[in-house]
């Protein structure tokens, strides 16, 4: 199940990439499309087939993220989370190995391409959620339970 959360910046960066493919990039392919079709046959017109290939994955995507963005609830920085964790934190954590992982939590929409985000509907994040620094929590993985400790917490 996805949550329907998202950041201010996650939410932004989907509006970009709606309007980009829609004002933009949809617009130059249709006419590449347009261009190729008037060329002839396009069983053999590879121009034409890739174009309208992309056309399709280009609608298909704009269709997405209208749905998504419609769906999804912004959550903005509130002062009153200060010293926990809840969504939208950067939080660093250690385990008694002294292994340090630093991430931020985020929707699951935003987390493609990063590294240093994980999904509100992680384990982790889960286990995450309202502990405050030096609190020692479990999570359970498919390898087993590990412990870790809460380093610091911030939201900027």
């Amino acid at each position: 199940m996805k949550t329907n959360l998202i950041t201010r910046e996650g939410y932004n960066k989907l509006k970009q990439e709606l309007d980009f493919l829609w004002k933009e990039e949809r617009p130059e392919v249709t006419k590449k499309v347009t261009w190729a079709a008037s060329l002839g046959d396009r069983s053999e017109n590879a121009d034409y087939q890739y174009n309208k290939k992309r056309l399709r994955e280009i609608d298909r995507r704009v269709r997405y993220l209208r749905k998504r963005l419609e769906l999804v609830q912004v959550v903005d920085y509130s002062p009153q989370q200060d010293g926990k964790v809840f969504f939208g934190a950067w939080v660093e954590i250690e385990n008694e190995a002294g292994e340090v992982k630093a991430f931020r939590i985020v929707g699951p929409d935003e987390i493609y391409g990063r590294n240093d985000y994980i999904s509100i509907d992680s384990p982790m994040a889960r286990a995450l959620l309202k502990k405050e620094v030096d609190d020692e929590f479990e999570v359970t993985t498919p390898t087993g339970k590990k412990e870790w400790f809460v380093n610091s917490i911030r939201y900027q």
